[in-house]
């Protein structure tokens, strides 16, 4: 096994592009040695920093292993001609192969005996596989935007300026963006610009420090963590130390060094937002707070060097937020010359979506989304709920949040508190947009859950009826998010309702806006759904028969579908009948497949004991397993379908259900058949149980 190192050395890359950048790098580097046949013994790692994107393979296999290929040729009849010379065929194949003819084999297939050729295949040595595949690697790596320069039409994140590639120390030698591969690395490009030589991994790792370069990503998160809050206490305070913001500075930075500034003190009657949202999105300072939690007229800048003198550089961080301030305080007054509410026309004046119409209309129909879902889950709010709808969006227009898009929401809720409306209210305008991740918090106030819902219904329809649902990886809606969002809610609050009748209600608010059709769209939507909650159990852990038969059977009333799945989950590890069960409505199943028109029973066409018997059991069965669904006691519905494989065996047993003789018979027996699977569909599809 042989290291393995690479640097592609470049000009600073923006710093939401790196995380991302070395996990291309490292996956797509592991997916090609494999395909290669080069081992790979041990995860390869990747650092990074603005300047370069490192990874280092500690167990490399050093070559291919040899192989053996067997090539197939054409059929042995085929290649003599009635004289018994060698046809074309033989020749050629022969010759490609690079054999005598005498030295090809045959093998018996079931279309006959066809000549073939075994050939032993040598191993090429891992520098010469990595030399092949790394240029198309780095090409390949995908980024938000990519630059080109110079003559070479190269794409990638910024200009590369060299390339560092060592196999056990030796250089793998290829050429990308212009730029040679060897063994010259440079270290931090103001502190320590001059370059040097690197023998291998550790040799790498351990010359980076001197040359002022901090490598690894975490290690600049932790001590922009420890240098953020030394500065803030050297003020008494304690650093806001937002994740986000912390792996952002991380990434803009080889050496970190941070000092600590402060600003006017009149700045903080400002709401907290609008002071740390400047500081954090266009200058990448962290506030500090006091003990109790208040905000300190101080911030921490972190730098890329470090200061020869700080006052300096301190004061320079001052005069440009002082500017950055006085924006946000000049936003914040224009603001609040009007009421939040009193914003709601100007969104006519805002396009949504060209086809969907303005953000007015928009907020006009997820507000009907809303009345409508209050109703039926918080009917005491349904006013707290129309009003947190038509205040959502109204901070779209302000000025701060034109000028900070990151604080929609934030900004709608102080100022809607400053206006006076109840708090469940205000908060609600900040907290439909929650979640805003994947596994993010959810609103805490049910007000604001209804309007998320609402909103995310109408986006999701809207998209839908014009025809611009998610294809392939491209979302530009978020459509998956939202749906992921709205089903989290849905069964965090535990709300047991029709997700068909939500999405026909949306899908009523397009009426006149769009040419669609309603059922279509809606079958469509749904099915979008079952496909995200899918994906999700999946990802938890739940076997994918359980899902299928529960979501194929009952996929509408969210809140239930969980428990129904683990429930069945149990019965089929637990029960001694589960086997049998799935047989006896596979069998059912099979009769039906062919049958799609819907049979009336009537029990005066019975010829048998055991038709009756089956009838008699499915009635006696019906209230009591409907009951047992609602009550979201599906181990006992499931125990009680149980009693039905008996009957239905017995049933098969007994009677021809597609008898020639009798058509009325025929069909009655049908309609027995799909009365038993509208039973068992009530609890789930065990077709679907491979």
């Amino acid at each position: 096994m042989a290291e393995f190192l690479l640097e592609i050395g470049t000009e600073e890359i923006p710093s939401g592009y790196i995380e991302d950048g070395l996990r291309q790098l490292r996956e797509l580097t592991g997916e090609r040695l494999r395909e290669e046949r080069v081992e790979v013994g041990e995860e390869l790692e990747t650092y990074g920093t603005p300047r370069r994107l490192v990874l280092v393979g500690r167990a490399v296999g050093s070559r291919q292993p040899d192989t053996v290929q067997e090539v197939t040729g054409p059929p042995v009849k085929a290649a003599y001609d009635a004289d018994g010379r060698p046809t074309r065929a033989a020749e050629g194949f022969a010759k490609k192969q690079g054999v005598a003819l005498e030295e090809l084999g045959t093998v018996d297939t079931p279309k006959g005996a066809y000549f073939y050729v075994r050939k032993e295949i040598s191993g090429r040595p891992a520098a010469e596989v990595l030399a092949g595949l790394l240029p198309g690697v780095i090409r390949d790596l995908s980024w938000p935007k990519s630059m080109t320069w110079g003559s070479v039409g190269f794409p990638f994140a910024r200009p590369i300026h060299w390339v560092v590639a060592l196999l056990d120390g030796t250089v793998v030698p290829f050429e990308v963006a212009g730029v040679a591969s060897g063994r010259t690395s440079r270290g931090h490009r103001f502190m320590a610009p001059e370059p040097f030589e690197v023998r291998g991994v550790e040799d790498y790792l351990e010359r980076l420090p001197g040359a002022r370069v901090m490598v690894d990503p975490e290690e600049r998160k932790a001590e922009v963590v420890r240098l953020a809050r030394e500065a803030a206490a050297s003020v008494s305070g304690e650093a806001v130390l937002d994740p986000d913001l912390v792996a952002t500075v991380a990434n803009l930075v080889e050496t970190p060094s941070a000092v600590c500034g402060g600003f006017d003190r009149g700045f903080l009657e400002l709401p907290d937002p609008v002071i740390i949202t400047p500081m954090a999105e266009h200058q990448r300072y962290f506030a500090v707070r006091d003990g109790d939690g208040r905000l300190m007229p101080h911030f921490v800048a972190v730098n890329n060097t470090l200061a020869r003198d700080p006052d300096v550089v301190r004061k320079g961080h001052e005069r440009v937020l002082r500017a950055r301030l006085s924006d946000a305080d000049f936003f914040f007054a224009e603001d609040r010359k009007r009421p939040l509410v009193d914003r709601l026309k100007d969104l006519e004046s805002v396009i949504y979506q060209a086809e969907l119409g303005t953000s007015y209309e928009k907020v006009l129909r997820f507000t009907r989304i809303a009345e409508h879902v209050a109703a039926e889950t918080v009917p005491d709010l349904v006013d707290d709920v129309r009003l947190a709808a038509r205040l959502a969006k109204c901070d779209l227009v302000t000025e701060m949040v034109g000028e900070f898009a990151s604080l929609q929401g934030t900004m709608g809720e102080v100022y809607a508190r400053m206006d006076g409306h109840p708090d469940e209210v205000c908060r609600a305008v900040r907290e439909h947009y929650l979640p805003v991740r994947s596994g993010g918090e959810l609103p805490e106030t049910a007000v604001g859950a209804v309007v998320g819902v609402a909103d995310r219904l109408d986006t999701i329809a809207g998209c839908f009826a014009i025809g611009q649902e998610p294809s392939g990886a491209a979302d530009p809606f978020a459509l998956r998010r939202h749906a992921l969002a709205i089903l989290r809610i849905l069964e965090d609050r535990g709300w047991d309702l029709s997700l068909r009748d939500l999405v026909a209600h949306a899908l009523e608010g397009l009426e006149g806006k769009a040419a669609f059709d309603a059922g279509e769209t809606a079958e469509r939507v749904l099915a979008f759904f079952k496909e995200r909650y899918r994906n999700r159990l999946l990802q938890e852990g739940h076997g994918q028969d359980a899902i299928e038969a529960v979501l194929s059977a009952r996929f509408d009333r969210i809140p239930r579908l969980r428990s129904a799945i683990e429930q069945l989950e149990r019965f089929m590890e637990t029960s001694e009948e589960s086997e049998s069960l799935v047989l006896a409505f596979k069998r059912v199943t099979n009769i039906l497949k062919k049958q799609p028109e819907r049979c009336e029973v009537d029990p005066g066409l019975f010829r048998k004991e055991c038709e009756r018997v089956l009838w008699q059991a499915c009635q006696d069965m019906e209230a009591e397993l409907l009951g047992l669904v609602e009550a979201g006691d599906d181990c006992e519905a499931l125990n009680r379908m149980a009693d039905l494989r008996k009957p239905v065996d017995a049933f098969f047993e007994g009677v021809e259900v597609l008898t020639r003789e009798d058509e009325r018979v025929r069909r009655n027996r049908v309609g027995v058949l799909q009365h038993v699977s509208r039973l068992f569909l009530q609890v789930a599809d065990f077709s679907r149980f491979r």
